[in-house]
């Protein structure tokens, strides 16, 4: 696998990626607004096809939990935000994904833990997370939707 940095081209495909019930809320409307932030992440790539795309810090965060206080600064803490590509959903890469992405940020930014904010409904995402390590450390809502914020320490579990 290796990371490259978003392009417009990666931006648009990503827009076009369709997740079936009950991942839909991840579907992106394609609108000018979304392809800016997007320009923001980071894509992931094995062998040459576009698997799966990740961002640090506020982008990787759900606004509305601002309001409510449940991202406190931390010192050297980095915020990630992921998805992968529909097709590769489901099928047992979410660990090799993710563990890729974590060794990536370890090397670049030298953190002491990584943040994540994930949907309460996607138990496949909360799974991986708990095996790769990540506690659960707040519950919120935005939009009526529970939103679980998880915290791993590096150097703990099993990258």
């Amino acid at each position: 696998m290796y990371i490259t940095r978003m392009n417009e081209a990666y931006a648009r495909e990503i827009m076009q990626w369709k997740y079936e019930a009950p991942y839909e809320i991840y579907n992106l409307e394609g609108d000018e607004e979304e392809l800016e932030e997007l320009l923001h992440y980071f894509c992931v790539f094995k062998e040459n096809e576009l698997i799966g795309f990740f961002c640090t810090g506020g982008f990787a965060q759900i606004h509305s939990g601002h309001e409510v206080g449940v991202y406190p600064d931390m010192d050297k803490l980095v915020d990630i935000g992921l998805g992968i590509k529909p097709e590769w959903t489901g099928q047992g890469f979410g660990r090799e994904f993710l563990s890729f992405i974590l060794q990536h940020l370890q090397k670049q930014q030298r953190p002491k833990a990584f943040r994540l904010t994930v949907a309460g409904f996607n138990k496949r995402a909360i799974k991986l997370y708990k095996h790769l390590g990540f506690q659960a450390v707040t519950l919120f809502k935005a939009n009526d939707m529970p939103f679980l914020i998880m915290i791993k320490l590096v150097g703990t579990d099993s990258e």
